[in-house]
């Protein structure tokens, strides 16, 4: 199932049952270009306005890069999937016997580096859609500033929601080192990246009252 050809509704339905696939790095995605559409939508309230014509090169540049990561975050909606669907194959393979257990252990933990590279990658694209949506916080339309707050929301929990899908596979991992690096740079992202969404937040509520 290409879940980003497929409604909302469809993926929600399918979300919603034991399923292996969509999981909570597929949903994390798909907020995520919720979140970069939201952004973009600002640029698109702020082209072509006489009152933003000193920043309506920036804008363009701003929304060619969000339109690109909303398709990136849809693409890895598909590559979360596909990457999650060898690991849940993995975690039922028989262990009754030593063969069977050492053939288990390699099988997962090249699955787990697998199901760990996806969420990653997702938490990188919201740091990149951050630093977009901040910019357009600050000088797109003011008619628009109440979307860029729920842009940068949604962005955060989208970081959030794939960094758990990091942390819930390192966990498994036999190779500890390797862990620990994924672990680090996840949290590092977290602590740099979701202050930056609560300032979007905060100063657009600020804006507001």
């Amino acid at each position: 199932m290409r879940f980003s050809e497929n409604s909302i509704s469809d993926f929600l339905q399918v979300l919603s049952t034991k399923a292996p696939v969509p999981g909570g790095g597929g949903a994390s995605s798909l907020v995520a270009a919720v979140g970069i559409a939201l952004g973009n939508m600002v640029g698109s309230l702020t082209v072509g306005k006489k009152k933003y014509a000193s920043v309506e090169d920036e804008m363009q540049e701003l929304m060619a890069k969000a339109e690109q990561l909303r398709s990136e975050f849809l693409h890895l909606m598909i590559r979360d999937a596909e990457v999650f669907e060898p690991l849940s194959v993995a975690y039922r393979m028989p262990k009754d016997t030593e063969t069977e257990r050492s053939l288990k252990a390699r099988v997962m933990e090249k699955a787990l580096d697998a199901a760990c590279s996806v969420p990653m990658e997702i938490m990188e694209k919201c740091c990149e859609a951050l630093l977009v949506v901040r910019e357009f916080a600050s000088k797109g339309s003011v008619m628009a500033i109440s979307d860029a707050g729920v842009a940068a929301a949604c962005l955060k929990a989208a970081l959030e929601g794939a960094s758990l899908n990091v942390f819930i596979n390192t966990k498994s991992m036999t190779d500890r080192e390797k862990a620990k690096a994924l672990n680090e740079k996840a949290e590092a992202m977290l602590s740099e990246y979701c202050v930056i969404a609560d300032d979007i937040f905060n100063e657009v509520k600020r804006r507001l009252e």
